[in-house]
C-alpha cells in the first residue's frame, strides 16, 4: 500500500489560521478519498508559516470495482419517466435490462464501474480541495482565478511504496505538482526533492525547518525557561502567545532582553499586555519581587552575532511602546489625583451603552441603586457597595484602557488605590466583571459580589425590557454568560435571596417608563400561561403585587393592571431563563434534568441556593434503592388516585381514618404516615432536605406491603373511599418534599 505526501507551499500563513487549516486539509482530503473508494490506515497534518503538510499511510492502490443494480420505471411507463431514469444512470435505453416482477415488466440498470488508481483519485480530490479550501480570508494574485490565503507557490504531491516514488500529475492554475520543496527562507532557500514523508521531514530539519508546530512550541518554551533561569528570572506562562509565536517561525531562536529601568515602575499587567499585544514578547519576571524585568523574543533565524543586533532592534521598538504606556499611566494618575475616580467616570455620560438603555453613566446609576438593595443580603455595607458601583467602570475613560481594552478593571484597581479608596472598593473594579467564563474564579469579597450581581442583573433586566433576548445560537450581548455568572455568584457564596422579589423586581423598576413591548400585547388571562408553564401561583401572586409596589415607589404613579401584568410576564420569562441556565449548570454536575424540574415546581424556586440544595438531596436520594422503590410506590398510588378522582368526579384529599382499616398493612401504613409527617415537617422547616427524604424513605416498606396485601378499589365503598384518602396522604407527604410527578421512570 502506498503512502501519500502533500505539501502546499505559499507565502506566510497567519498564525491564527494555521490550526484550523491543518484540520480542514486533513478532513477534505481524507473525506474525498474515502468517498471515492480508497481507504488509509493513518493521517496527520502539520504546518509551518509557509506550508501545509498532510501525510497518509497505508493508502489503497486503487478503488474497488463497483456493480450497482437500480430499479427503474415499469415497461410502458411515460417516456418522460424513462428518460429521467436514463439521465440519472448515464445509460442508453438499449443498455437497460427488462425483468419480470410481481407487477409486470420493469426496466433495470446494471451499472458497473471499474476500479480507479489512487493516482487519479488523489489528483481529483486534491484539486477540489485547493480550489474550495475554506480560508476565513483569501486573495487572488496575478492573472489567475485561484484564491488562497497568500500566494501559493508550489504543490508537492508524491505517492511512494516499496518500488519507489511517483509524482501525482496535477495542474492548478499553472501550478504543476512535483516532488520539490524548499527549506528556510534565509538559512536554506534552495529547492530539493523528496521521496516520502520521512525523507521530507529529515531534509526539512537539515534545511532549518521544524515541521511540527508542537515541537516548535516545546522548543521555544524550553529555551525560554533556560534563558530566563540563567538570568535569574522566570518566564510568565502564556499558552495562547506560545501557540501564536510557534506559528510565526520555522526555525525558532530564543533571545532574552532586559526592560529599561525607567519602565520597571509600570504595573506588571501593563508591561505584559504591551509586550504581548504589540511585540509578541513573553514576559520574564523576578521571582523574588514579582516585578516584570525582562522579555523573551523569538527570532526566525540564526545570526552571526548570536542575535545581538536583533535584540538591540527589538529593545529599541519596545522602549518606544513602553514610553507610550508610561505616558498613559502617568496621565491617568494625574487625572485621578486632580479629579478622583468619580471625576474620571464623569465622561461616561457621553458614552452610549445602548441606544435604548442610555449611557454608561445611566447604567452606573442603576447599578448603584441596585447595589444598595442587594448589599444587606450579601453582608456588605450599602454605602461601600454604592461607592464601589460608582467607580467600578471609571477606568473605561482612562487613556491606558483606551489603548489596551483588555486591561479594563485591572487598571481600575490601581487607580482606585492611588486615589486612596478602601481595598474592598478598589478590588470591585476588576472583580465585578467576574466570572467571565466557566473556568473563571468567582469573587468572594462582599462588596465585589454585590457590584458583580448588580452589574449582571442590570444587563439582563435591561435587555429583557427592550426585547433583546438570545435567540437560538445568537447571543450578541452575552446574556447567557451573564445569567450563568449570577448563578455562580449566588451558589459560590451560598447567598440566600429570592431572585424575583429581592433582585429582579427592584432592577426592573428602573425600566418602568420604557415603551411596552408589542409582542407582549396579548391576553395574559390572569397569568395562566405562566402558571401552566411551571411558574408557581404563589410566586406569581407575590411578584404581581410586588411589581405594583416597586413601580409606585420608583415612579410615584400607579400602573394599570395591564402594565403590571406585562412587567410580570417579562420578569417571569427572565426567571425561566435563569432556570434554563441553572439546568445546564447542574446537568454538567451530574444532576438529571427531571430532578431539577421536580424541584423547580416547588415554592421558593427563585431562591437558587435553596433550589440547588433540594436538587442535590433529591438526586442523592434517588440513587439509593429506597429512593427508586419509593418513587415507584408513589407513582402507583398517584396513578390509582388520579384515575379514581377522574372517574368519580371528586377529590380524595381528606378523611382517611384508621378505624376503617381492614388489614394490618393498612394500620401499619397509617402509623408510618403519621411518623413521616411528624419528621418531614420540621426537617423541611429547617431546610434539611436529606433528613426529610430519609424520613420519606421509611415509607417504602409499608407502601409496598400495603399494595401487596389489599385491593384499593374494593366493592365496599366506605373502605374504598378510606383507602383512596390514604393514597392521598401518601401523595401529599411525598409532594411536600419535591414534585415527584416530574420524575421519569
Amino acid at each position: 500500500m502506498p503512502d501519500l505526501l502533500i505539501e502546499l507551499f505559499s507565502e506566510e500563513i497567519p498564525a491564527r489560521m494555521q490550526g484550523r487549516a491543518r484540520e480542514d486539509l486533513k478532513r477534505l482530503v481524507t473525506d474525498g478519498l474515502v468517498e471515492a473508494g480508497l481507504t488509509y490506515s493513518g493521517a496527520h497534518a502539520l504546518s509551518t508559516p509557509r506550508r501545509l503538510t498532510l501525510a497518509l499511510e497505508g493508502l489503497t492502490a486503487e478503488s474497488r470495482p463497483v456493480r450497482e443494480e437500480r430499479k427503474g420505471p415499469a415497461v410502458g411507463a411515460p417516456d418522460a419517466a424513462v428518460q429521467g431514469f436514463l439521465r440519472s444512470t448515464g445509460m442508453m435505453l438499449e443498455q437497460l435490462e427488462v425483468r419480470e416482477g410481481a407487477k409486470g415488466k420493469t426496466w433495470f440498470a446494471v451499472i458497473e464501474r471499474p476500479g480507479r488508481s489512487a493516482r487519479a483519485i488523489v489528483a481529483e480530490v486534491l484539486e477540489a480541495t485547493i480550489r474550495n479550501f475554506p480560508w476565513p480570508k483569501s486573495m487572488r494574485w496575478g492573472a489567475g482565478s485561484l484564491r488562497w490565503v497568500r500566494p501559493l507557490h508550489s504543490i508537492l504531491c508524491v505517492l511512494s511504496d516499496e518500488h519507489g516514488a511517483e509524482v501525482v500529475p496535477l495542474d492548478v492554475d499553472g501550478i504543476r505538482a512535483g516532488n520539490v520543496t524548499r527549506g528556510h527562507r534565509f538559512l536554506a532557500p534552495d529547492a530539493f526533492s523528496v521521496t516520502g514523508f520521512e525523507d521530507y521531514a529529515a531534509k526539512l530539519k537539515r534545511a532549518f525547518v521544524m515541521l511540527d508546530p508542537a515541537e516548535r512550541a516545546e522548543h521555544i518554551w524550553h529555551d525560554a525557561q533556560n534563558a530566563a533561569f540563567a538570568a535569574g528570572l522566570e518566564v510568565v506562562e502564556d499558552k495562547g502567545l506560545l501557540a501564536e509565536v510557534a506559528g510565526l517561525v520555522e526555525w525558532p531562536v530564543v533571545l532574552l532582553g532586559r526592560i529599561g529601568a525607567e519602565f520597571l515602575g509600570l504595573p506588571p499587567e501593563v508591561l505584559q499586555t504591551s509586550m504581548r499585544e504589540h511585540q509578541k514578547f513573553f514576559s520574564a519576571r523576578n521571582p523574588k519581587t514579582g516585578r516584570i524585568e525582562g522579555f523573551v523574543t523569538v527570532a526566525n533565524t540564526e545570526a552571526a552575532d548570536h542575535g545581538a543586533t536583533i535584540l538591540k532592534g527589538n529593545q529599541k521598538v519596545l522602549s518606544a511602546r513602553l514610553s507610550d504606556a508610561k505616558f498613559f499611566w502617568e496621565n491617568d494618575l494625574r487625572t485621578v489625583a486632580q479629579e478622583g475616580m468619580e471625576g474620571m467616570a464623569e465622561g461616561l455620560a457621553n458614552v452610549t451603552f445602548h441606544n435604548k438603555l442610555g449611557s454608561q453613566k445611566d447604567r452606573i446609576d442603576r447599578i448603584e441603586a441596585l447595589a444598595r438593595e442587594i448589599a444587606p443580603l450579601v453582608g456588605a455595607k450599602p454605602d461601600l457597595a454604592a461607592e464601589a458601583a460608582r467607580i467600578a467602570k471609571a477606568d473605561l475613560q482612562s487613556a491606558m484602557v483606551g489603548e489596551f481594552p483588555e486591561l479594563q478593571g485591572t487598571m481600575g484597581v490601581y487607580y482606585a488605590r492611588a486615589a486612596g479608596l478602601p481595598d474592598a472598593v478598589a478590588n470591585a473594579c476588576k472583580a465585578h466583571y467576574q466570572p467571565l467564563g466557566p473556568s473563571d474564579d468567582v469573587p468572594t469579597e462582599p462588596v465585589s459580589v454585590v457590584v458583580a450581581l448588580a452589574d449582571k442583573i442590570d444587563t439582563l433586566t435591561g435587555f429583557w425590557a427592550i426585547d433583546e433576548k438570545p435567540t437560538g445560537s445568537k447571543d450578541p450581548f452575552a446574556l447567557r454568560r451573564a445569567a450563568l455568572g449570577v448563578i455562580r455568584l449566588v451558589l459560590g457564596n451560598a447567598i440566600r435571596l429570592a431572585l424575583m422579589d429581592d433582585v429582579l423586581i427592584p432592577a426592573n423598576s428602573s425600566f418602568a417608563e420604557l415603551p411596552l413591548l408589542e409582542n407582549t400585547n396579548r391576553q395574559i388571562d390572569k397569568l395562566n400561561d405562566l402558571i401552566d408553564a411551571g411558574f408557581p401561583q404563589q410566586a406569581a401572586d407575590r411578584a404581581y403585587a410586588a411589581i405594583g409596589r416597586a413601580h409606585e415607589k420608583a415612579k410615584q404613579r400607579s400602573l394599570t393592571d395591564d402594565e403590571i401584568e406585562r412587567s410580570l410576564l417579562r420578569l417571569a420569562d427572565l426567571l425561566a431563563f435563569f432556570h434554563d441556565r441553572l439546568k445546564v449548570h447542574l446537568r454538567d454536575q451530574g444532576i438529571r434534568h427531571d430532578v431539577i424540574d421536580a424541584c423547580l415546581a416547588m415554592p421558593g424556586n427563585d431562591d437558587l441556593t435553596l433550589l440547588v440544595k433540594r436538587a442535590e438531596a433529591l438526586a442523592a436520594f434517588l440513587k439509593t434503592d429506597d429512593g427508586e422503590n419509593l418513587l415507584q410506590g408513589f407513582k402507583r398510588a398517584n396513578n390509582i388516585l388520579t384515575q379514581a378522582e377522574e372517574k368519580d368526579g371528586v377529590e380524595y384529599s381528606f378523611g382517611a381514618d384508621p378505624k376503617f382499616a381492614e388489614d394490618e398493612t393498612e394500620r401499619t401504613l397509617f402509623a408510618a404516615l403519621d411518623a413521616a409527617e411528624s419528621a418531614i415537617a420540621p426537617a423541611m422547616q429547617a431546610e434539611d432536605f436529606a433528613a426529610a427524604m430519609s424520613a420519606m424513605a421509611a415509607l417504602r416498606a409499608p407502601i409496598d406491603a400495603f399494595f401487596e396485601a389489599v385491593q384499593v378499589n374494593t366493592d365496599n365503598q366506605v373502605v374504598r373511599r378510606n383507602r383512596l384518602n390514604l393514597l392521598s396522604r401518601i401523595r401529599t407527604i411525598c409532594l411536600s418534599v419535591a414534585d415527584l410527578t416530574k420524575l421519569e421512570g
